[in-house]
């Protein structure tokens, strides 16, 4: 009993070991009740499997609120928001991966799932490591939070243009040294198949595995600005990293129903920028008005009236774009 009280990473092991066995018997519903067999996602199962997550990650505010109080509750919802916010960008990218690739609908799912994975292993790293940085450093957030101004303005200026995945340099370096097959085969990453001299098999990747890798790498870019942002937001490693779980886990199962309607989100960019200027403002105007820190009730305001502003402008501007046979 005395093990579970002890601390890791400032909170009790109980809090951790809670939060992991939930996100593990998440994941095992999912891959084993939901998705056990490869199948196309509809845009009804994905908001339904989506407001599952968001129910559960905004449920999960009430067990920090019973636990470390108000003020952790607005820093939580915050992180989350802004998480889910930024990762909304990585939804781009993954559908651009996805086409590339030509990665059928029903086995998408399959990719984001292990791709979760990941993310729940380096989340977690990179938090802690930042968490330990701020700790002994605390002047880092201020470097922190003028990189995410200076991101929030490239991002305004940043071109439209699709990037080309054919010139990307990781792709080529592991085609030169994997065996490599152009075919899928089912849902495998790796894949036995005969030489063509002789009639030995040997192990091939797949483009679905590639598609795994570019969305790992993918997460981690954007890992780059949402680490510095959370933290800005709260120095909490608890907070910092069950927000953004939750966020991503919830914006993954949302995946197969904004896929469909990327275009729409025209005018969320404007919005992502503002968002990453107001979060790595935030340690300066406080510091300006005298305040210890930014009120968290304040911050979660204005971070939900800059997303519901991107996104309805997003929604108005983009209606009468819209193709009349549609």
């Amino acid at each position: 009993m005395e093990l579970l009280l002890i601390l890791f990473l400032g909170k009790p092991l109980w809090m951790w070991l809670l939060f992991m066995a939930l996100i593990i018997g998440l994941l095992a519903f999912d891959l084993g009740v939901l998705n056990r067999t490869d199948h196309v996602i509809g845009i009804g199962e994905s908001l339904a499997l989506s407001a599952l997550y968001i129910s559960l990650g905004l449920a999960f505010s009430g067990f920090i609120w019973w636990q470390m109080g108000g003020a952790a509750t607005a820093q939580y919802l915050t992180a989350f928001v802004v998480e889910k916010t930024l990762a909304m960008d990585n939804i781009f990218v993954i559908a651009l991966i996805f086409s590339y690739f030509a990665i059928p609908p029903q086995y998408q799912h399959r990719v984001l799932f292990w791709g979760i994975i990941g993310v729940i292993v380096l989340r977690g790293i990179m938090i802690g490591l930042g968490a330990t940085i701020v700790a002994h450093y605390h002047w880092v957030l201020y470097l922190f939070a003028a990189f995410l101004m200076v991101t929030g303005v490239k991002m305004l200026f940043a071109s439209d243009e699709t990037p080309d995945l054919s010139r990307n340099r990781l792709i080529s370096f592991l085609k030169n040294r994997l065996p490599v097959t152009d075919s899928l085969h089912g849902h495998d990453f790796i894949a036995r198949l005969p030489r063509e001299e002789g009639g030995k098999k040997a192990l091939y990747a797949t483009p679905l595995l590639f598609a795994l890798v570019l969305i790992e790498l993918a997460d981690v870019l954007f890992a780059v600005d949402s680490v510095p942002a959370v933290f800005t937001i709260t120095t909490d490693p608890f907070l910092a990293y069950t927000s953004n779980i939750f966020a991503i886990l919830g914006l993954r199962a949302l995946y197969f129903a904004l896929s469909a309607i990327l275009r729409r989100f025209a005018y969320l960019k404007y919005a992502l920028s503002a968002l990453l200027v107001f979060i790595g403002s935030k340690i300066f105007i406080a510091k300006a008005l005298g305040w210890p820190k930014f009120p968290p009730e304040y911050s979660l305001a204005i971070t939900l009236a800059i997303l519901a502003t991107g996104i309805l402008a997003s929604l108005l501007l983009t209606r009468e774009k819209r193709n009349p046979a549609e």
